[in-house]
């Protein structure tokens, strides 16, 4: 399991003035140039080998995550984006992505949630993300692009509706991923439960 941007020390280094207040003013350009910069580095450090080693890897946001919100949010051209991904040191594409679909407001609702929950536990506030902090018109662009994305891949990006609890969301995402990794059929010979699959089944990329 890793994430980007980050996964290395350099990516989390990158992860830090991407996200944190020090990226403040950052040009459109740059964030696509940095967080780029952090996922050669990760696919280099911790991907591939995990790969060739013959690992699931699942990644916590990847290329859809850059084509959507600096793309898409930011207004950078697709066509460079997608250029710059074809490159041999970013062309590793994802076996199957999944997308957690919830309407906007429902999103920023939820991310407010958890910060008033970490203040009531920690007695701090979780700190949100400079891009967690964007206008709901941005955060629109950015769903709106993924949902595009997800029409122009179907065999790849699977939307799961994300509302409802962590075990409904949980079952959808078993049900989803199953088939892809042989987790399913597992179960079921083993009774397993539905977070506790006994087979990871053949290699592949999260993204």
């Amino acid at each position: 399991m890793t994430r980007e941007p980050g996964g290395t020390r350099a990516g989390d280094a990158i992860r830090a003035l991407f996200l944190g207040p020090s990226g403040s003013g950052l040009d459109a350009w740059t964030e696509l140039f940095l967080v780029e910069a952090a996922r050669a580095q990760h696919l280099a450090e911790v991907v591939r080998p995990a790969l060739r080693a013959g690992r699931v890897v699942l990644c916590d946001r990847y290329t859809d995550s850059t084509l959507a919100y600096q793309g898409y949010g930011r207004g950078l051209p697709l066509p460079a984006i997608r250029r710059l991904h074809r490159l041999p040191s970013l062309s590793t594409a994802p076996d199957l992505t999944l997308l957690f679909d919830l309407p906007v407001s429902r999103g920023l609702a939820r991310a407010s949630g958890r910060n008033r929950a970490a203040l009531r536990t920690t007695g701090r506030p979780a700190r949100g993300t400079r891009i967690d902090e964007e206008s709901a018109p941005f955060h629109r662009r950015v769903r709106a692009g993924f949902l595009a994305l997800a029409r122009r891949e179907p065999e790849r990006i699977v939307t799961i509706p994300a509302g409802g609890t962590e075990d409904a969301v949980a079952a959808r995402v078993l049900r989803s991923v199953g088939a892809r990794l042989g987790i399913e059929d597992a179960r079921a010979r083993s009774g397993a439960g539905p977070g506790k699959p006994r087979s990871r089944g053949a290699r592949k990329a999260g993204g």
